[in-house]
């Protein structure tokens, strides 16, 4: 929806709301979607909240990894609530429309849950260079105190960062059009619908996008490197497979979370095309939160003898 207003005898259109194109317009496709993707963020809740309750309650998680492990879930189940809900309620609705405010918010709280999880991924590695590398001085070198800065850091930077960009977006005139090519309001789409010059908004976007994702992706990349010569320097076959395996989990989503986003957002605009942007975008935002707690759970002993010592807990706690 749109408004027009005269000011200084000059007419302007103020739009007050934006029409989600959704995933697709094929109105026999809208059920079995709708089941798809709310199967996908049931699991994507109760695996998340699973974890976070886990290493909360179970003492033998209270370590650094799964501290990075609980807030990692943490911003996985921000962000895809931020998007989910609203995806599933637009398959069933006549009118895919969000409010120009709820667009401004749920952008604003999703650039803060997925640059907080890029930070996290990176903070998670360099905790696995520590353990591996220098396992004498894990315990000196990981303190409360420093598995706290390293969350809170990028809780407030990414919350710095995206309140500069969405305030920035949402000051700039839009066009007549208010149509989002989108399933949910993001920088790319709404920067095609703006009626001023999006130059300078284009570079902020792109040097904060390329610095968030190649300095965490650098973090990662280093510590990987450096828990690999320690890995080949050790003489013992069971201790290069325990090595490994501690990492395996973290390496698989690594790769599948910053080979996505790498792919939509270091594209020039010239390029994109909205309709491979779009499943890209449906799977890091809906997928990947699913995934990430199966992976963790289904990869890790320690996080499943913790879930049945937990169940145990609560059987005999209503047995009594």
């Amino acid at each position: 929806m749109s408004r027009t207003l005269r000011h200084n005898h000059t007419t302007v259109t103020e739009v007050t709301e934006f029409i989600l194109m959704g995933i697709t317009d094929n109105p026999r496709l809208q059920g079995p979607l709708f089941a798809i993707f709310f199967f996908i963020y049931l699991v994507t809740v109760m695996g998340n909240l699973g974890i976070t309750v886990l290493t909360l309650l179970d003492s033998k998680l209270h370590t650094p990894m799964y501290f990075f492990l609980r807030h990692l879930s943490i911003t996985d189940l921000g962000y895809s609530t931020v998007i989910g809900p609203k995806m599933l309620v637009n398959f069933v609705v006549p009118k895919n429309t969000i409010s120009y405010n709820w667009c401004a918010t749920q952008l604003a709280a999703f650039e803060i849950f997925i640059i907080t999880e890029l930070f996290i991924l990176s903070a998670m590695a360099y905790d696995r260079y520590v353990a591996i590398c220098k396992p004498l001085l894990y315990t000196i070198i990981m303190t409360e105190k420093v598995r706290w800065l390293l969350v809170l850091i990028p809780y407030l930077y990414s919350t710095f960062v995206s309140l500069l960009l969405t305030i920035k977006l949402f000051k700039s005139s839009f066009c007549g059009s208010n149509i989002i090519t989108y399933f949910y309001c993001d920088c790319l789409p709404l920067l095609s619908m703006l009626c001023s010059d999006t130059h300078e908004l284009e570079l902020i976007i792109l040097i904060f996008s390329g610095c968030n994702l190649l300095s965490s992706f650098l973090i990662v990349l280093v510590s990987y490197l450096y828990i690999l010569v320690t890995i080949l320097r050790m003489n013992s076959a069971e201790g290069r497979y325990k090595a490994f395996s501690t990492c395996g989990s973290h390496l698989t989503v690594v790769v599948i979370f910053y080979g996505t986003l790498l792919f939509i957002y270091l594209q020039p605009k010239s390029i994109h095309a909205f309709g491979i942007d779009k499943m890209a975008s449906v799977f890091y935002t809906l997928v990947i939160p699913m995934l990430n707690p199966l992976i963790y759970s289904l990869r890790n002993k320690e996080v499943k003898d913790a879930l049945k010592r937990t169940l145990n807990n609560q059987c005999k706690f209503f047995a009594v």
